[in-house]
């Protein structure tokens, strides 16, 4: 069960390293308002999937590519800065990736209210 705990551990330490080091160490204006919905990581910890979505909704597939490539460009940045803070063997690489699963939960509510309107409507 030891192997099991392990990755969790890691991968919360980079989530809270990663989104304290968006705010003080990167500059690039893509990158404002992001957040990390959630962090996975393999058993051997070698490689870190790292989620993450903008605060400022935005439904445009060019820009979530726009915002993925950013972060892809500067994890050489903070995965320098997560080495020290990890003190790991070897530091994961880190790949970005959109979280677009809010954006499908939105869409959900977004037709059940409409169902729903439309049955409390009265009927003529």
């Amino acid at each position: 069960m030891t192997e099991g705990r392990r990755p969790r551990r890691v991968a919360e330490a980079i989530r809270k390293h990663i989104a304290e080091a968006l705010g003080r160490e990167l500059f690039d204006p893509r990158l404002v308002g992001l957040m990390i919905s959630r962090v996975d990581i393999g058993g051997d910890l070698s490689v870190a999937k790292i989620y993450v979505r903008s605060l400022v909704h935005s439904g445009d597939l060019a820009e979530r590519r726009a915002v993925e490539k950013a972060a892809n460009r500067a994890a050489h940045v903070l995965r320098r800065g997560l080495g020290t803070a990890l003190g790991l063997k070897k530091t994961p690489d880190l790949k970005f990736f959109y979280d677009s699963s809010q954006d499908a939960i939105d869409q959900v509510e977004a037709i059940l209210n409409e169902i729903e309107r439309e049955s409390s409507a009265p009927s003529k």
